[in-house]
């Protein structure tokens, strides 16, 4: 990755790149959260277990990440979190998975 993209990217185009297989996409919503509803493709690191998951990071080392929430409050602060712990091109996806269910797969439940 040559230049670092922008914090956000939108649901249209991570749903592109996920479906080319360019993209890693993190949840970091609560496990019932997860079993409520959630993206086909998407990896469950929950924001509240952060320090017990980051060892999985590794598996995404040189990859594309995408990281998605509810709405996108806790999804930023994890972004952030990567870009500044050696994944600079980590994005946040607007929205999150709500964004997701309106716009990409109405077939998400909404809560």
């Amino acid at each position: 990755m040559s230049e670092t993209p922008p914090v956000e990217i939108d649901v249209q185009e991570v749903k592109q790149q996920l479906d080319r297989g360019e993209i890693v996409l993190i949840d970091c919503r609560e496990p019932a959260e997860w079993e409520t509803a959630k993206i086909e493709g998407a990896v469950l690191m929950p924001m509240s277990q952060w320090h017990e998951v980051t060892d999985r990071l590794g598996e995404f080392e040189g990859k594309r990440i995408a990281v998605h929430c509810h709405h996108g409050g806790r999804s930023l602060r994890v972004t952030q979190w990567l870009r500044e712990n050696g994944f600079p091109g980590a994005q946040n996806m607007t929205g999150g998975i709500d964004a997701w269910s309106q716009q990409i797969d109405p077939s998400v439940p909404q809560y």
